[in-house]
Order: C-alpha cells, then sequence, then structure tokens
C-alpha cells in the first residue's frame, strides 16, 4: 500500500512539471497559437542590443561613404566575421594535438574499516593525500593528426572566403539599391518636367476653348493627360522611397532613416570599359571568393583522405603519471603510522585495429570520391564564373549603346513636342497631336535616365562578377 501511494505521488509531481516546464503544441488547429513562451520570447528579442548607424540627414553621401557605412554596420559582415573567428578557434584546438595533454588530480579522504585479525576485528583509520599528474602523447599516427588540422586550416580558409564573399554581395547590393534610388530620383525629375508639359499642353487647350478655337473634348483629353502625369509622378515618388528603404536596410539602418545622395545629375558616368572580356574573365577567376572557397574544399577532401589512409596503421602513444602519496594508518592499541612516496607508472601503447569489416578502406574511397568531386565543383564553378562575366560585360556594352540611342531620343522627342505644341497653338495640328508627342518625351525622358542609371548599375555587376569590389587596386572605367 505504501509503495503504490508512493507512485502515485511521484506520478503526479512529474504531471505536475510537464505543465509547467514542458511545452505543449497548439490544442486547436483552427487559430494561431498563443503562449506565455511567446511573449517571453518577444521580450528577449527587444534586449538584443542593436548597434546604432550614424546617418547625418544634412549629408550627401557618395557611394564609397555608402559602401564603407555597409561594411562597418551590415549585421551580416558580423555573422561571417565571428564564424571565421569561430573557425580560427576550431583550427586551434586541432592543433592542440600535436602537444601533450598533462592533468593534475588532488585528492584527499579518508577511509574507516573493522579489519579481521584472527577471531577478532580491528578497527583501522587511514587518511590519505595523494597529488597525481596525468601526461598522455601520442608519439605517432602516420599523419592522423596533421590531417585532422589541414581540415580546420582548410575550412577556415573557406570561412575567410565566405567572409570576403559576404563583403562583395554586400558591395554589390549597396551599388544596386544606390543605383535604384539614383534612378527613382532622375524619374521624379522627369516626371515633374512630364506634368509641367501636360499642363502647358491643357493651358493652352483652355486658351483655345476660351477663343473658341477648340473643342471641348480637346480639353478633357488635354485634362486626361495631366491627370496621367500626375498619377505617373505619384508612383515614381513611391519607387524612390522604396528604393530609399533599401538603400539603408543595407546600411545595417532602420528602413525609415532619412538619408541624402548625390542626384543622378552629378554622377559621373563612363563613356567604355577599359579592359576586353578576356582579362575581366581572367581577373574573376583571381579574385572570386566563391572560386578561391571551393579550392579549399578541395584541401579540405585531401586531409580527410588523409586522415582515412592514416586510420590503416597502427598509432603509438605513451602515458606517465606520476604520483606524490602521503597516508596514515591508525589501529586500535596501535600507535600512528605514516608513509611519504613518489609513485606512479609509464605506459607505452601501440594500437593498431587489424580488422573492422571494410570500414577503413570504405572511409577511404569516400574521401577519394570527395576529391573528386570537389574538383568537379571547382570547374563547374569556373564555368559558371566565365559566363556570368560574358553577360555581365555584354551588358554593359549595350548599355553604353543604350544609353547613346536614349540621348538621341530625347533630343528627338523635345524637338517633335515643341514643334506640336507651336503648331496646335497656330491651329495647324490638332490636340491628339500634341498630346502624343508629350507621351513620347515624357517615355524618352524615363528612357534616357533608366539607360544612365543601367550603365552604372551594368559597371557595378561586372565589378560584383570580377571580384573587383573588393579589391584594393580595382580596375575603373574611362571617363
Amino acid at each position: 500500500m505504501v509503495r503504490i501511494k508512493w507512485l502515485l505521488r511521484t506520478t503526479g509531481l512529474l504531471l505536475i512539471g510537464t505543465r509547467l516546464y514542458g511545452q505543449a503544441p497548439p490544442q486547436f488547429s483552427d487559430r494561431p497559437w498563443h503562449s506565455v513562451e511567446e511573449r517571453q520570447v518577444v521580450t528577449e528579442g527587444r534586449r538584443i542590443h542593436v548597434p546604432a548607424v550614424h546617418i547625418d540627414p544634412a549629408k550627401v553621401y557618395t557611394l564609397a561613404e555608402l559602401i564603407d557605412l555597409a561594411e562597418a554596420n551590415n549585421p551580416e559582415t558580423r555573422v561571417a566575421w565571428e564564424a571565421a573567428r569561430a573557425q580560427a578557434a576550431v583550427l586551434g584546438i586541432a592543433r592542440s594535438e600535436l602537444f601533450p595533454s598533462l592533468a593534475a588530480v588532488a585528492f584527499a579522504g579518508v577511509d574507516r574499516q573493522e579489519a579481521a585479525l584472527g577471531s577478532r576485528f580491528s578497527r583501522q583509520t587511514i587518511p590519505s593525500f595523494q597529488l597525481t599528474l596525468e601526461l598522455n602523447y601520442t608519439i605517432f599516427d602516420f599523419g592522423a593528426r596533421r590531417g585532422r588540422i589541414n581540415a580546420e586550416s582548410a575550412r577556415l580558409l573557406a570561412a575567410n572566403f565566405g567572409f570576403n564573399d559576404v563583403h562583395r554581395e554586400l558591395i554589390y547590393a549597396v551599388s544596386q539599391a544606390y543605383y535604384r534610388l539614383l534612378n527613382a530620383g532622375g524619374q521624379e525629375e522627369a516626371a515633374g518636367a512630364s506634368l509641367v508639359n501636360a499642363q502647358t499642353v491643357q493651358q493652352a487647350a483652355e486658351a483655345r476653348l476660351h477663343n473658341g478655337l477648340a473643342t471641348l473634348p480637346d480639353v478633357l483629353e488635354a485634362r486626361s493627360a495631366t491627370a496621367q502625369a500626375q498619377y505617373d509622378l505619384q508612383a515614381v515618388l513611391g519607387a524612390k522611397e522604396i528604393a530609399r528603404g533599401d538603400l539603408v536596410t543595407a546600411l545595417g539602418a532602420p528602413a525609415a532613416t532619412a538619408i541624402r545622395v548625390l542626384p543622378l545629375s552629378e554622377v559621373p558616368t563612363p563613356d567604355s570599359v577599359a579592359d576586353t572580356v578576356e582579362e575581366a574573365i581572367n581577373r574573376a577567376l583571381e579574385q572570386r571568393p566563391d572560386l578561391q572557397a571551393g579550392v579549399a574544399e578541395i584541401r579540405l577532401a585531401q586531409a580527410e583522405h588523409r586522415q582515412a589512409r592514416a586510420a590503416l596503421y597502427p598509432n603509438l602513444s605513451v602515458s606517465a603519471t606520476p604520483s606524490a602519496q602521503s597516508l596514515y594508518l591508525l589501529q586500535q592499541t596501535f600507535p600512528w603510522g605514516h608513509s611519504a612516496d613518489l609513485t606512479g607508472g609509464v605506459r607505452v601503447s601501440l594500437n593498431w585495429t587489424v580488422f573492422d569489416g571494410g570500414a577503413r578502406r570504405g572511409r577511404l574511397a569516400q574521401a577519394e570520391a570527395h576529391i573528386r568531386g570537389a574538383e568537379a565543383q571547382v570547374s563547374a564553378t569556373r564555368d559558371q564564373i566565365e559566363d556570368q562575366v560574358w553577360i555581365s560585360y555584354t551588358n554593359l556594352k549595350t548599355a553604353f549603346r543604350q544609353r547613346q540611342a536614349a540621348a538621341e531620343l530625347v533630343s528627338a522627342a523635345t524637338q517633335s513636342y515643341s514643334a506640336a505644341l507651336e503648331s496646335y497653338n497656330y491651329g495647324v495640328r490638332n490636340l491628339l497631336d500634341v498630346t502624343n508627342a508629350q507621351k513620347v518625351l515624357a517615355q524618352a525622358r524615363a528612357t534616357e535616365i533608366l539607360a544612365r542609371t543601367q550603365v552604372l548599375a551594368a559597371i557595378a555587376d561586372l565589378a560584383f562578377r570580377t571580384g573587383d569590389a573588393i579589391q584594393s587596386n580595382a580596375r575603373r572605367v574611362h571617363q
């Protein structure tokens, strides 16, 4: 009966502990799950310190300054940096295997027992004090430790290249967001000019209606064109705010942070690229961190192969355990006894797995396959990089030609609009011709702004594909 009560009491305590400390699934499937743990997680998340990014709202930032801000404040760079630091610590752990390990153990205790002496028992009390050092060292292991060190060194290289690649990706993200913001700012100016043109046409139509030279449908058409220009301007303003939010987010700042950048009209636009596509491809194959990380993976596979091969052979180790002891003895009817001495031993161990059913051979074959796979992956990455640089270089040359064509388009559309408006005022052209010319001019202005920013974005893309963005001596295009 007592045992049954004890079991029931224990079971009750376990159930209570489960309710208090266990996390049960949601009780219903037809509504979201909210609990005390959720509120606790939200509170903990608010306590995480987020470094503040200082952005001067009165300062006009250049692209180089924006990139410096992003590299210093974007959390992704810190994540990659800490990952590299952690891998460096792992490499230190692997290197420690080259040295002996030394452990110290101090022991003190009292042992009391009844010892049998003939037909009587005599109580014995034995206090003891002991200090032991344990020294272990692997003398030879056919390269197993060196293989582990090489493997961690390769992982550290890959982490470092990954850190560089995060910077490359970040610089590209900042550059693209910056050029989107420039494009939106330029489109805002173009949309504003188009709105002025539409209002001018509307005023001309209303004046001619007032003088009896135009019809009401002409005025309504002009008003419709003005409303469309207003609509287009608001869409551009929204795109500009989104681009600004993308840019400050890439900097590591809140999306609502105000920031000013140079207008597109003050940003120099290059006219040509200095290098040939072959030179750009060669630079990419030398500089791309993702390709370098692939080579590091080959080193890692080779180090793992060395470890697998070392497992086929024995390893020799030595251990020494010197110990300083101080023992006391007290027996009934006898005086205290004492002994102190240095004891211990030295052992040499040779370990060799003679048979394991082919497991070591299987791991060796696996390591060899990893080497071949890593080499093939590097070849595939090289092919991808060459294709990426080729596409980026072609896009840049196309952007140069499109910018020239867009400038000619704006010039022709401006002349067409001016001639159509003047002819309309003289009564030799109808309003439809003027509104069509105004729409063509608005489209031409937007295209010209886009063509200019596409050149800048294509240059940034080529620097991203070649790895020039993270080089201190990055190639520059001709002004």
